[in-house]
């Protein structure tokens, strides 16, 4: 094998005869191999980045599991739960679970003098984790979260901010309808905007107790307690574990507990982030294909140049194994080089995107306002494997056209 590489190396390094028409062919074959590639690590660096950035939104929003009233499944208003201090040091110490805290909404209208705009007025407890509002709070601060104090202070999304002509400072009355009408005047004090329309149309912030006064609940009641999971892999299993604790018990006000996490709470949304990855699919088999394509093309016109060269080895005791081993190898050196030049121009593009965010996007549209990009370090380095092993596996073929020269048809002709 060493005695074949070394051919196959100086056939590569091969530079004295610039006019060969090998040399295009050479060309396109690396850049094909290169441009098929980058546009694999792309694709795949945007899929991530994209499935990462929407669903970190949506967990933003719900959290990963969620513990409620069994009965606000079958009901257009949720129903209370009680979620005492115990119950969350008991729901903290489950396997799996890295945060929890207690959440209550109710759904009503904001008003102005010109518009008005139908809500769910979602409140949060002092232990409620700000991180996700506070990456995408465009003006203004959070409002005071708290289970024991109502302050009046709301954040509203742009969407609802840009509907009735509200900023950060304006006051505006919220009327809220059960039995009778129930008005509060809030103060906003944040703008947020993750431009999931969904969320965004609709949810205001604030403290939990304003909405537990608003729908008559024990200091202890509210809509349901949310669980964050440490290992996002192990969403099932941890909500199973949460299930076998929670699920068909009551609590003091004979109201029954059910554990759901956020694929069953939202499965539109977390299937249509699947069918992504048919997308995925799809572009890393054409890519493949022009690799393939362009490879074996180039490969061909290569063995066809070098008769003579076929020709004399064979006179010299070369076995047809041999030769096809020769140009296998060199095969492969070609792909390499495509391969770095494909890894240069891929990883580059996807850090200079990362970095800079120079194409941007239709939020209204795909929900973020740039291309994200999520490296992962091991799927790229799956993807130059497995391109490498496929088109190195496929060419195989073509060196079988060595066998087919015969030395002495060869010499007669030259």
């Amino acid at each position: 094998m060493k005695v074949e590489f070394t051919i196959a190396r100086r056939l590569f390094g091969h530079r004295d005869d610039q006019r060969r028409i090998s040399r295009p062919a050479v060309t396109i074959a690396v850049w094909g191999v290169a441009v098929g590639l980058a546009v694999m690590i792309l694709s795949v660096c945007i899929i991530l980045g994209f499935k990462g950035e929407i669903q970190s939104k949506v967990i933003g929003f719900g959290s990963h599991v969620q513990i409620i009233n069994y009965q606000s499944l079958y009901t257009a208003e949720p129903q209370p739960v009680a979620v005492d201090s115990s119950l969350l040091h008991r729901l903290a110490d489950l396997p799996g679970v890295a945060h929890v805290q207690r959440f209550a909404t109710k759904t009503g209208m904001l008003k102005t003098d010109e518009a008005f705009k139908g809500i769910s007025l979602r409140g949060a407890a002092e232990e409620y984790d700000t991180t996700f509002l506070s990456r995408h709070l465009v003006a203004g601060c959070l409002p005071r979260f708290s289970s024991d104090t109502t302050y009046n202070e709301i954040a509203i999304s742009r969407l609802i901010s840009s509907e009735l002509g509200l900023e950060v400072g304006d006051r505006v009355f919220a009327y809220f309808f059960s039995e009778n009408v129930r008005a509060r005047r809030y103060h906003i004090v944040g703008i947020y905007e993750t431009h999931l329309t969904e969320f965004d149309n609709n949810w205001v912030f604030t403290d939990l107790y304003a909405v537990q006064r608003l729908a008559g609940w024990e200091s202890d009641q509210c809509t349901g307690a949310e669980l964050l999971v440490s290992d996002f892999s192990q969403l099932e299993n941890t909500t199973a574990e949460v299930a076998s604790v929670m699920n068909r018990t009551q609590d003091q006000y004979s109201s029954t507990y059910s554990t759901h996490h956020i694929k069953e709470l939202y499965p539109g949304i977390f299937s249509w982030l699947s069918l992504l990855d048919t997308n995925v699919y799809v572009i890393l088999a054409l890519m493949i294909g022009l690799s393939l394509f362009t490879m074996t093309a180039g490969l061909l016109i290569i063995i066809l140049e070098r008769t003579n060269f076929i020709a004399i080895m064979k006179s010299l005791g070369s076995t047809n194994g041999q030769l096809r081993t020769v140009f296998l190898y060199f095969a492969t050196l070609l792909i390499g080089r495509g391969l770095l030049i494909g890894n240069l121009l891929g990883i580059g593009l996807a850090l200079i995107q990362q970095q800079f965010g120079l194409v941007h996007l239709d939020p209204a549209s795909y929900y973020v306002d740039v291309v994200p990009i999520a490296l992962s370090w091991p799927l790229i380095l799956l993807l130059n494997v497995v391109t490498l092993i496929i088109t190195v596996l496929v060419l195989i073929i073509p060196t079988f056209l060595v066998s087919r020269i015969e030395p002495a048809r060869v010499m007669r002709f030259e």
